[in-house]
């Protein structure tokens, strides 16, 4: 078994990530060095906070051209902030670049309910992404966020949720994958999702 590298660019809780996947058996990393990068067997980008910062900081320690080359070569999993960060763009404050590996761009949750959204809601899957294997519709899991992704193709929308009108829950593009909610938090549920990832370069 590899190791799975968790990205540290300064924003994200990265230890709750990292306990996860150390008692579902799999060796971690917590990193932002290239080297590391290069060597892992699958990457998993946490996030939490602000899109421009959270990019920008990526930006400053060349973490997004890292994770660029990175993308072609193995699974890389975005979560919250972090999926987000794989769309094009970030329309939180104001316009801001993303990583670009999913066509779309991330804005204000539309919704006549409170922000942030905060609380547990249930997935309907498409596009069969081997991260949910073993789950099924009406999973719950556990979200924190009030902006949200829209995707430019159905075909990387991996699951969505209600919170008012639908949302994108998940995306998968190639190699790359996202959870808006936290699977991290999401009980076996999210063990599974985990679980499911870490098995997919084995």
């Amino acid at each position: 078994m590899g190791q799975i590298v968790i990205v540290d660019y300064g924003v994200g809780n990265l230890k709750s990530v990292s306990n996860a996947m150390g008692y579902l058996g799999f060796s971690t990393c917590i990193s932002g060095d290239r080297t590391d990068l290069e060597r892992a067997d699958a990457i998993i980008l946490p996030g939490v906070g602000a899109f421009p910062d959270a990019a920008e900081k990526l930006k400053a320690q060349n973490l997004d051209r890292e994770l660029a080359l990175q993308a072609d070569k193995k699974p890389i999993l975005g979560i919250c902030l972090g999926m987000q960060l794989l769309f094009d763009m970030g329309r939180e404050g104001r316009p801001t670049a993303g990583l670009g590996f999913v066509p779309g761009w991330v804005e204000r949750i539309e919704t006549p309910y409170k922000l942030p959204h905060i609380g547990w809601n249930s997935l309907r899957f498409q596009n069969d992404s081997p991260i949910f294997r073993g789950l099924s519709d009406g999973t719950f899991v556990y979200f924190v966020h009030s902006f949200c992704g829209q995707a430019k193709n159905d075909s990387d929308v991996a699951a969505w949720t209600d919170y008012g009108p639908p949302m994108v829950a998940a995306v998968r593009h190639g190699n790359v994958f996202g959870c808006q909610f936290h699977p991290e938090k999401s009980g076996e549920a999210g063990l599974q999702i985990l679980k499911n990832f870490g098995e997919l370069n084995q």
